[in-house]
């Protein structure tokens, strides 16, 4: 617990610090905004012992979608301390404390999932993003799982990169992008069935306790595992696009969590 507390008070005290730097890059719109998240989850992931194994390449693109399975609220600063991002997330996040305030200094996009006629606007929000030169971060499982399990990829919202397409000024390129989160490692132990629920947050499982245990362990190491991007054009089949993602998501991640045995 002191451990904990430690942690808390010096993520506190870095979120001051940077802070200020960030809402100044907002209002001016410069590289600020996408570079201060980075700092920020870098140090997230250095206090509480995350560390980070790439497999792959980032695409080089101006504009990339990326489609990745959700295991854990950890899977945002892993991502965010690797690349400047934003995020879709489901609109409860926006009232959680702390959480919230965070998702949206770093121009998260809100989504009502149990609404499908705001489908449209989620994605032409997201196509916002994009067409500004930002990556974009979809979960499309639509929760977070287990960590070992993919859950089907929702297609709807890949519809964000037609939005994009139609709307671009000039030849830039729009791709997807399959990344897999896999928490191989915790306390330098393989996580099997027994430490599974340890590092992913999923289902009913509160999320303070889940929090303050991963504040109080040591070592997490999670392999981030790079796909082949998937070019889009306007006749891209969005169905298709979100199934060959799912594929390739799934099979990173089973041969990641084969290789931390």
């Amino acid at each position: 617990m002191i451990r904990a507390v430690l942690v808390i008070l010096t993520l506190s005290l870095t979120f001051l610090v940077l802070a200020p730097l960030h809402v100044l890059g907002l209002v001016l719109g410069n590289g600020l905004r996408r570079k201060v998240p980075v700092v920020f989850h870098r140090i997230v992931c250095r206090l509480l012992g995350v560390r980070i194994h790439e497999i792959g390449e980032r695409a080089s693109a101006e504009q990339i979608l990326i489609l990745s399975n959700h295991a854990s609220w950890l899977d945002i600063s892993v991502l965010s301390a690797l690349a400047p991002v934003v995020f879709v997330a489901k609109s409860e996040v926006a009232g959680w404390p702390v959480f919230g305030q965070l998702a949206k200094l770093q121009r998260t996009v809100f989504i009502e999932r149990e609404q499908r006629h705001k489908t449209g606007e989620a994605a032409a929000a997201m196509a916002s993003r994009l067409d500004n030169g930002d990556s974009v971060v979809l979960f499309p499982e639509g929760t977070s799982s287990n960590g070992t399990r993919i859950l089907p990829f929702r297609s709807a919202l890949v519809g964000a990169v037609h939005h994009t397409i139609d709307h671009l000024n000039g030849p830039r390129d729009v791709v997807v992008q399959p990344v897999s989160l896999a928490y191989v490692r915790f306390g330098g132990v393989p996580v099997g069935r027994a430490l599974r629920d340890k590092v992913a947050w999923y289902g009913e499982a509160d999320l303070v306790p889940h929090l303050l245990g991963v504040l109080s362990m040591g070592a997490i190491d999670v392999t981030v595992s790079w796909g082949d991007v998937i070019a889009c054009d306007p006749g891209a089949d969005r169905k298709y696009i979100a199934r060959r993602a799912e594929s390739a998501v799934r099979a990173m991640t089973a041969a990641a969590l084969r290789g931390a045995h």
